[in-house]
């Protein structure tokens, strides 16, 4: 298996392992094992540790778990715009060009999906070029290191997945450890008050209830 090939896995077994374990999780425990062999040790030791957790954890346990870390904590978020741009109108924006790179690389997005959830970047960048995969990633990197520490900090079994993530990007430059220390103890910024929001509606937060 060559290098491009093994980070392809990684990705493509790391974007499957964020996703909520439902029955097709389940299903597909085996064939990620099977994959990650061959992958180099520092990416697929994390991803063993979290493999051992699920197999020795009830679906139903693992399922109410997943809930409650990425559903109902804001530091845990999934979704990698949350972190630079909070609920702002740059959210919007960032999410459209996000869509429209995806869509060049003929990947379509249910209407269900959002583009910035890291599960489904990890899907696009493992099925093209590596180098511009790395390079994607790397635009986010402040955003997947804040929630890699977020899920250290709360003793989750999926900040292996986010180590094995981390274990495939170039180490941190200076000024991003800069912005991930200032975010960290600022956090994702708000939308200034009066300001009309400029993303395109689809992207751009629900009032309470939902469309109308």
């Amino acid at each position: 298996m060559t290098r491009t090939a093994r980070l392809a896995m990684a990705w493509q077994a790391q974007s499957l392992l964020l996703g909520y374990p439902d029955a097709d999780f389940w299903t597909r425990l085996p064939l990620i094992r099977q994959a990650l062999h061959g992958v180099p040790a520092p990416v697929a030791a994390p991803l063993h540790r979290f493999l051992d957790h699920v197999d020795a954890t009830p679906p139903t346990e693992l399922a109410i778990d997943y809930v409650a870390t990425f559903d109902n904590r804001k530091r845990c978020c999934l979704f990698l715009t949350y972190y630079q741009h909070g609920d702002t109108r740059n959210r919007g924006v960032a999410l459209l060009k996000l869509k429209q790179t995806y869509k060049r690389g003929a990947m379509r997005l249910t209407d269900e999906e959002l583009p910035d959830h890291l599960a489904v970047m990890l899907e696009f960048v493992a099925s093209g070029d590596v180098e511009f995969g790395r390079a994607l990633l790397g635009e986010h990197r402040v955003g997947i290191e804040l929630l890699r520490f977020a899920l250290t900090d709360a003793h989750s079994p999926w900040r292996g997945v986010l180590e094995s993530i981390c274990a495939t990007l170039p180490a941190l430059k200076g000024e991003e450890r800069a912005a991930v220390a200032r975010l960290a103890a600022e956090g994702p910024p708000e939308e200034q008050v009066g300001l009309a929001p400029f993303a395109p509606p689809e992207y751009m937060p629900q009032p309470a209830g939902g469309p109308r």
